[in-house]
Protein backbone atom coordinates (compact mmCIF):
# COMPACT_ATOMS: atom_id res chain seq x y z
CA UNK A 1 0.00 0.00 0.00
CA UNK A 2 2.84 2.41 0.84
CA UNK A 3 4.32 1.89 -2.60
CA UNK A 4 1.10 3.07 -4.28
CA UNK A 5 0.86 6.10 -2.01
CA UNK A 6 4.48 6.95 -2.87
CA UNK A 7 3.78 6.68 -6.59
CA UNK A 8 0.70 8.88 -6.28
CA UNK A 9 2.62 11.51 -4.29
CA UNK A 10 5.54 11.38 -6.72
CA UNK A 11 3.17 11.85 -9.65
CA UNK A 12 1.53 14.81 -7.91
CA UNK A 13 4.92 16.38 -7.22
CA UNK A 14 6.15 15.92 -10.80
CA UNK A 15 2.94 17.14 -12.45
CA UNK A 16 2.60 20.24 -10.30
CA UNK A 17 6.33 21.06 -10.50
CA UNK A 18 6.13 21.00 -14.30
CA UNK A 19 2.91 23.02 -14.18
CA UNK A 20 4.59 25.53 -11.86
CA UNK A 21 7.47 26.27 -14.20
CA UNK A 22 5.43 26.20 -17.41
CA UNK A 23 2.43 28.28 -16.32
CA UNK A 24 2.25 31.77 -17.78
CA UNK A 25 0.20 33.20 -14.89
CA UNK A 26 2.20 34.19 -11.81
CA UNK A 27 -0.48 33.34 -9.25
CA UNK A 28 -1.13 29.93 -10.80
CA UNK A 29 2.59 29.14 -10.66
CA UNK A 30 2.61 29.91 -6.95
CA UNK A 31 -0.42 27.71 -6.31
CA UNK A 32 1.16 24.85 -8.27
CA UNK A 33 4.29 25.29 -6.15
CA UNK A 34 2.08 24.99 -3.06
CA UNK A 35 0.79 21.60 -4.24
CA UNK A 36 4.37 20.48 -4.96
CA UNK A 37 5.49 21.40 -1.45
CA UNK A 38 2.48 19.64 0.07
CA UNK A 39 3.36 16.51 -1.92
CA UNK A 40 6.89 16.62 -0.52
CA UNK A 41 5.44 16.89 2.98
CA UNK A 42 3.32 13.84 2.18
CA UNK A 43 6.47 11.89 1.33
CA UNK A 44 8.01 12.96 4.64
CA UNK A 45 4.90 11.71 6.45
CA UNK A 46 5.09 8.47 4.50
CA UNK A 47 8.64 7.73 5.66
CA UNK A 48 7.70 8.70 9.23
CA UNK A 49 9.63 11.98 9.39
CA UNK A 50 6.73 13.74 11.07
CA UNK A 51 8.72 16.69 12.40
CA UNK A 52 10.26 17.42 9.00
CA UNK A 53 6.83 17.10 7.35
CA UNK A 54 5.33 19.56 9.84
CA UNK A 55 8.18 22.01 9.20
CA UNK A 56 7.67 21.57 5.44
CA UNK A 57 3.98 22.41 5.77
CA UNK A 58 4.33 25.33 8.15
CA UNK A 59 7.47 27.03 6.84
CA UNK A 60 7.36 26.35 3.11
CA UNK A 61 3.76 25.52 2.22
CA UNK A 62 2.45 27.97 4.78
CA UNK A 63 4.89 30.81 5.24
CA UNK A 64 6.83 31.06 2.00
CA UNK A 65 3.81 30.63 -0.27
CA UNK A 66 1.85 33.25 1.69
CA UNK A 67 4.87 35.56 1.43
CA UNK A 68 5.10 35.07 -2.33
CA UNK A 69 1.35 35.63 -2.81
CA UNK A 70 1.55 38.72 -0.59
CA UNK A 71 4.42 40.06 -2.72
CA UNK A 72 2.53 39.42 -5.95
CA UNK A 73 -0.60 41.13 -4.64
CA UNK A 74 1.43 43.99 -3.14
CA UNK A 75 2.96 44.98 -6.45
CA UNK A 76 -0.39 44.69 -8.25
CA UNK A 77 0.76 42.04 -10.72
CA UNK A 78 -1.68 39.32 -9.73
CA UNK A 79 -2.61 38.68 -13.36
CA UNK A 80 0.94 39.15 -14.62
CA UNK A 81 1.78 37.15 -17.72
CA UNK A 82 5.23 35.59 -17.53
CA UNK A 83 7.45 35.64 -20.59
CA UNK A 84 7.99 32.47 -22.57
CA UNK A 85 11.62 31.67 -23.24
CA UNK A 86 12.92 31.30 -26.78
CA UNK A 87 13.00 27.81 -28.26
CA UNK A 88 16.80 27.75 -28.22
CA UNK A 89 16.85 28.44 -24.48
CA UNK A 90 14.16 25.82 -23.87
CA UNK A 91 16.19 23.22 -25.79
CA UNK A 92 19.37 24.20 -23.92
CA UNK A 93 17.64 23.89 -20.55
CA UNK A 94 16.11 20.57 -21.58
CA UNK A 95 19.53 19.21 -22.55
CA UNK A 96 21.03 20.46 -19.28
CA UNK A 97 18.24 18.72 -17.37
CA UNK A 98 18.87 15.48 -19.23
CA UNK A 99 22.60 15.67 -18.46
CA UNK A 100 21.79 16.34 -14.80
CA UNK A 101 19.37 13.39 -14.76
CA UNK A 102 22.01 11.15 -16.33
CA UNK A 103 24.60 12.16 -13.71
CA UNK A 104 22.04 11.64 -10.94
CA UNK A 105 20.98 8.18 -12.14
CA UNK A 106 24.59 7.10 -12.75
CA UNK A 107 25.52 8.15 -9.23
CA UNK A 108 22.52 6.44 -7.66
CA UNK A 109 22.96 3.15 -9.49
CA UNK A 110 26.75 2.97 -9.11
CA UNK A 111 26.77 3.53 -5.34
CA UNK A 112 26.09 0.52 -3.10
CA UNK A 113 23.57 1.74 -0.54
CA UNK A 114 23.53 -0.28 2.67
CA UNK A 115 20.69 -0.24 5.18
CA UNK A 116 21.88 1.09 8.52
CA UNK A 117 19.99 0.11 11.62
CA UNK A 118 19.71 3.05 13.97
CA UNK A 119 18.67 2.37 17.53
CA UNK A 120 19.07 5.97 18.68
CA UNK A 121 15.92 8.05 18.35
CA UNK A 122 15.90 11.81 18.20
CA UNK A 123 12.94 13.61 19.72
CA UNK A 124 11.50 16.95 18.71
CA UNK A 125 12.81 18.35 22.00
CA UNK A 126 16.38 17.36 21.06
CA UNK A 127 15.99 19.00 17.65
CA UNK A 128 14.64 22.19 19.25
CA UNK A 129 17.48 22.40 21.76
CA UNK A 130 19.99 21.78 18.97
CA UNK A 131 18.54 24.51 16.77
CA UNK A 132 18.16 27.15 19.47
CA UNK A 133 21.35 26.46 21.39
CA UNK A 134 24.04 29.10 21.94
CA UNK A 135 26.62 26.41 22.63
CA UNK A 136 28.88 24.59 20.21
CA UNK A 137 26.80 22.96 17.49
CA UNK A 138 23.87 25.34 18.02
CA UNK A 139 22.19 27.10 15.12
CA UNK A 140 20.62 30.19 16.68
CA UNK A 141 23.06 32.64 15.02
CA UNK A 142 22.65 31.24 11.47
CA UNK A 143 18.89 31.15 12.03
CA UNK A 144 18.83 34.86 12.90
CA UNK A 145 21.19 35.79 10.05
CA UNK A 146 18.97 33.96 7.55
CA UNK A 147 15.86 35.75 8.87
CA UNK A 148 17.55 39.14 8.33
CA UNK A 149 18.71 38.04 4.86
CA UNK A 150 15.15 37.01 3.93
CA UNK A 151 13.79 40.33 5.18
CA UNK A 152 16.39 42.26 3.16
CA UNK A 153 15.70 40.24 0.02
CA UNK A 154 11.96 40.78 0.44
CA UNK A 155 12.43 44.55 0.74
CA UNK A 156 14.78 44.52 -2.26
CA UNK A 157 12.28 42.53 -4.33
CA UNK A 158 9.51 45.01 -3.54
CA UNK A 159 11.71 47.99 -4.44
CA UNK A 160 12.79 46.37 -7.72
CA UNK A 161 9.24 45.31 -8.57
CA UNK A 162 7.87 48.81 -8.07
CA UNK A 163 10.50 50.05 -10.53
CA UNK A 164 9.59 53.51 -11.81
CA UNK A 165 7.03 54.16 -9.08
CA UNK A 166 9.65 55.27 -6.54
CA UNK A 167 10.61 58.90 -6.07
CA UNK A 168 14.33 58.30 -5.58
CA UNK A 169 15.23 59.71 -9.01
CA UNK A 170 12.98 62.76 -8.59
CA UNK A 171 14.61 63.66 -5.25
CA UNK A 172 18.06 63.51 -6.80
CA UNK A 173 16.92 65.87 -9.61
CA UNK A 174 15.38 68.26 -7.06
CA UNK A 175 18.61 68.33 -5.03
CA UNK A 176 20.71 69.06 -8.14
CA UNK A 177 18.40 71.97 -9.04
CA UNK A 178 18.83 73.44 -5.55
CA UNK A 179 22.63 73.51 -5.91
CA UNK A 180 22.42 75.51 -9.16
Amino acid sequence: MERYIFYILALIIIVFAIASVTSKKMLRSVIYLLFTLCGIAGIYFLIDYNFLAAIQLTVYAGGIIVLIIFSVVLIHHIEMELEVAKKSKQILVGLACLVGLAVFLTTIYSHPFNVVENSVTTTTEDIGFGLLSYETGGFILPFEVISILLLASMIGAIVIAKGGKTNFGNKAKDNSNLKN
